[in-house]
């Protein structure tokens, strides 16, 4: 999985930092979104697309999928 997070975009809700910690944290200076890791580890997927789908500005895209995942 490789992700795109565009910070002008960001409305500084924080539901990426609450939904998955280890990979988003808000910038201290604005709030916007503050990735952690661009290609997150396998386990953290689910949290990431749950973070992505809960974004109310669609800051955050999911560029590429993982390998062993069926795209629909």
């Amino acid at each position: 999985m490789e992700l795109r997070v565009d910070r002008e975009r960001c409305v500084s809700a924080g539901m990426c930092a609450l939904t998955a910690p280890g990979v988003f944290d808000q910038d201290p200076e604005d709030g916007r979104v503050a990735p952690l890791d661009l290609t997150p580890a396998p386990e953290s997927e689910q949290a990431v697309r749950e973070a992505a789908q809960l974004c109310p500005s669609g800051a955050i895209t999911i560029v590429r999928q993982s390998p062993r995942e069926e795209i629909r």
